[in-house]
């Protein structure tokens, strides 16, 4: 801690700031967000990760990270909340599984953790259209 002190400039990922924006640029019909087709999938986790950071920005004022371990495993963003620093991995679908936050968790055991998704709320599952209450949820644990 704190988390910028531990900043390699030599990574870094774009993002939109703006979902709609994006799904306009990407000429991505509007209708395929509710659509579960497969030819969807891939650039429906762009567009939730796009999201999850919008709202991760509007609650700490501040660009979250990402943690990167080789080409093993990436947890999509990393936050500090106080003194605790916690990762969080985002979920397009209701998906459970988060293999890069299990290594993640391994490594350096935090006593906060997220997992963002569709799925209803649960543990350390919160669901999408929760996030706007991010920061109240960890103060609360």
């Amino acid at each position: 801690m704190p988390l910028s002190a531990y900043r390699d400039q030599t990574y870094f990922k774009l993002y939109m700031t703006d979902i709609g924006l994006l799904r306009r640029m990407a000429r991505l019909p509007a209708a395929a967000i509710l659509d579960k087709s497969p030819l969807y999938r891939e650039f429906k986790g762009a567009l939730t990760e796009n999201y999850v950071l919008c709202e991760l920005v509007n609650q700490y004022d501040d660009s979250p990270y990402y943690w990167k371990s080789g080409n093993r495993a990436e947890v999509d963003f990393i936050v500090q909340n106080h003194m605790d620093i916690v990762p969080i991995e985002v979920k397009s679908g209701r998906s459970e599984r988060a293999r890069s936050l299990s290594e993640y968790r391994k490594k350096y055991a935090p006593p906060k953790w997220l997992v963002t998704s569709m799925k209803n709320a649960g543990g350390s599952h919160i669901p999408l259209y929760m996030l706007w209450q991010i920061k109240k949820i960890l103060n609360h644990r």
